[in-house]
């Protein structure tokens, strides 16, 4: 019989108990399934969620009119991936109408914006003009230029998600290896690695980060590599004192003593005991790349329009919470406090989980 009392296993049943871990965690996961597929999702599923309606900018939850969609000329067919991923071009130029009815060979509109009509020939669409008039709910309504607030919320937590597993990442990758360098060897070496990580991080990680995105351009992927460049120190000093302790340990001195190099006694022995302290800090660093990123969207200097952010969402709109519209700036506001605090809450569930010892 399988024995169920793996160090593993007990902290599995303790995370278990932990209600509000639990929901943390799947919140993360909803919020990673929203990231993923937020193309799909997104009632405006064009590149950017940037269908542009000024007609009706800053409308409140819940606004409902019809659209007229005219076709637009050379438009270019998306494949499934590039829809997937960058979403699909603009294909037709919206406008906003009050009501309709059709002419002999025009299709003669009342637009929402000055209630004047306006017409089309017919022969601009393929197929019954019936057909290319919707009437559009725009759930969360509408930002300052008409876009709909909704889908750029869903697109931009793709931003804020996917920053974190890459700024995680990058620090995983430069802190584990010095970290675990300084701590094994020690003396001259653990002393030159500690005093640079010391360097780094008396300096601001904000300011840190702004001097990185500056020397490598503003962009998106600039971004992310600018956020993990400045997480690893925390990633090092914590491998680094786990190292210090655990290279103490019988079975790390056996290994030595039976003629295993360093590289597979840090790694093959000593890392893999010393994961719980790696996740937790790992969780922590997500929710920090996350307001990071965000910091640097309201700034200007993340990532740049028309690409969605939370961040940035905030930012155009933060003049609207005393111009009586607040939620173009609460929402994403709620959005970056609830996932931010899902991983905080997260970290400290398996901080007390993989405590095993408690």
């Amino acid at each position: 019989m399988k024995s169920t009392n793996s160090l593993w296993h007990l902290a599995l049943q303790k995370f278990k108990k932990n209600k509000l871990g639990v929901v943390s965690f799947w919140y993360i996961i909803f919020c990673g399934f929203i990231a993923v597929f937020c193309y799909w999702l997104a009632p405006d599923n064009t590149n950017s969620a940037n269908q542009m309606h000024l007609e009706i900018h800053s409308k409140p939850i819940g606004f409902s009119t019809q659209i007229v969609k005219i076709p637009l000329e050379n438009s270019k067919k998306n494949s499934l991936i590039s829809s997937f991923l960058f979403g699909k071009e603009i294909k037709f130029d919206e406008l906003p109408i009050t009501s309709f009815k059709i002419k002999d060979t025009k299709l003669e509109v009342i637009k929402y914006a000055d209630g004047l009509p306006k017409e089309f020939d017919l022969k601009i669409f393929k197929n019954a003009p019936e057909d290319f008039i919707e009437t559009k709910t725009f759930y969360l309504g509408t930002d300052k230029y008409g876009r709909d607030l909704l889908s750029r919320l869903l697109i931009g937590a793709r931003i804020s998600f996917f920053i974190g597993f890459i700024a995680v990442f990058i620090s995983l990758i430069i802190g584990i290896p010095i970290g675990a360098i300084a701590g094994y060897y020690g003396g001259k070496i653990d002393a030159l690695i500690m005093w640079f990580i010391n360097i780094t991080w008396s300096i601001p990680t904000l300011l840190l980060v702004i001097a990185i995105t500056l020397a490598l351009g503003k962009g998106f992927w600039q971004v992310f590599i600018a956020v993990g460049l400045t997480m690893w120190v925390e990633v090092a000093r914590i491998v680094r004192g786990q190292v210090i302790t655990t290279k103490q340990q019988q079975y790390v001195e056996a290994a030595s003593v039976l003629g295993y190099s360093d590289y597979r006694i840090i790694f093959k022995h000593i890392l893999p005991n010393i994961l719980a302290p790696i996740i937790v800090i790992s969780a922590a660093n997500f929710a920090a790349a996350i307001l990071i990123e965000s910091g640097l969207s309201f700034l200007g200097i993340g990532a740049q329009p028309p690409t969605p952010s939370w961040g940035s969402m905030i930012k155009n709109h933060y003049n609207y919470i005393i111009l009586g519209k607040p939620f173009l700036a609460v929402i994403p506001g709620i959005a970056i406090m609830s996932l931010v605090m899902a991983f905080m809450l997260l970290g400290n569930t398996l901080r007390d989980a993989l405590d095993v010892k408690s």
